[in-house]
């Protein structure tokens, strides 16, 4: 009986995951709304009308309620703007939404980890800081990728700090930029010293985050294979909620993900098998994709902007595909 069912589960899997998400109890769907918006919104002007993204997700089970309550949010936080059309209303991104979209894009179809100069970038605090006010930074640069070295010491081996301060400003800590200290320290190779190794383990915790990373594997590759081996056929509209899903999940990965270059990283780091699986099943979703975003997506006028040239520039500078077939 094994050898029968297991076969069948694969052979299924991509239906069998888009199912399991509908059966969710609870879905943020803020959150996936954010990554249909910098993945495919993006690319076709950064604007959609709201019963067209309706539309879209009405699929994975997010109901019109849900929708029109998680924009409405999203507007409130200053993700998203409204500009009526007529009796009909776009959304689309804000200044400071767009650039934390930007920054994740950057990662999320970057080909490769990045080459490290060797050198940490710091931001101290300088004096006391409240409670909630540590908090709200902690968890600020921990968006970021900043790990903790301690309470008043934050770490990163390559973020831009300029940039970093100004995506704090955006987000409403301008008040703290003047209790912070950004640095950049150079090793001074002293023999016994701690090593760059025993400082990533302090400041992350790299075993639950290579966990999501076999987790995010475990659940992608049967998808893969299935496409692969031609065992699942790929309607338009399966194509595109498949690609939000992939892409939502791992966008989530990588805001978790301090991006550490390779010489910091445990060897096998599963992360790097993820980026070329993520890579390949992007690809064979993203012609179907589109087509169907060519039907339903729609600005409020009625309109279909067209995508981008630069959408299949994403993830071209990769290095061929080392994944097992």
């Amino acid at each position: 009986m094994n050898s029968v069912a297991a076969p069948l589960a694969v052979s299924n899997s991509p239906q069998l995951l888009l199912d399991d998400f509908r059966r969710q109890d609870r879905v943020h769907a803020g959150s996936l709304i954010v990554s249909v918006f910098g993945d495919a919104v993006q690319p076709r002007g950064g604007r959609i009308w709201l019963g067209s993204l309706i539309r879209l997700l009405e699929p994975l089970g997010l109901k019109e309620r849900l929708v029109r309550t998680a924009v409405f949010r999203l507007v409130r936080d200053e993700w998203l703007a409204s500009e009526r059309s007529g009796r009909r209303t776009n959304y689309l991104l804000t200044a400071a939404g767009e650039q934390r979209i930007d920054e994740a894009s950057r990662l999320i179809y970057a080909s490769a980890a990045p080459q490290w100069d060797r050198r940490w970038r710091l931001i101290i605090t300088v004096g006391e800081l409240a409670a909630k006010d540590r908090e709200r930074l902690r968890k600020a640069l921990s968006w970021h990728g900043f790990g903790s070295l301690s309470n008043d010491c934050f770490v990163h081996p390559g973020v831009d700090l300029i940039t970093v301060f100004d995506a704090l400003a955006a987000e409403g800590l301008g008040g703290l930029l003047d209790r912070l200290k950004p640095l950049v320290a150079a090793d001074a190779t002293l023999g016994t010293a701690a090593s760059d190794a025993a400082m990533v383990r302090s400041a992350w915790d790299l075993a639950y985050l290579a966990g999501l990373y076999r987790a995010f594997l475990t659940r992608y590759q049967p998808v893969l294979g299935s496409l692969r081996d031609g065992s699942f056929e790929l309607a338009d509209e399966t194509a595109f909620l498949l690609r939000v899903l992939l892409i939502h999940d791992y966008r989530r990965l990588l805001l978790r993900d301090p991006e550490l270059p390779d010489v910091l990283l445990p060897v096998d780091w599963p992360g790097q098998q993820a980026r070329l699986l993520c890579r390949e099943l992007y690809r064979r979703l993203l012609a179907g994709s589109e087509r169907h975003l060519d039907a339903c997506l729609q600005l409020a006028d009625g309109s279909v902007p067209e995508a981008s040239a630069r959408l299949h520039e994403r993830f071209r500078d990769a290095d061929p595909l080392a994944l097992p077939v």
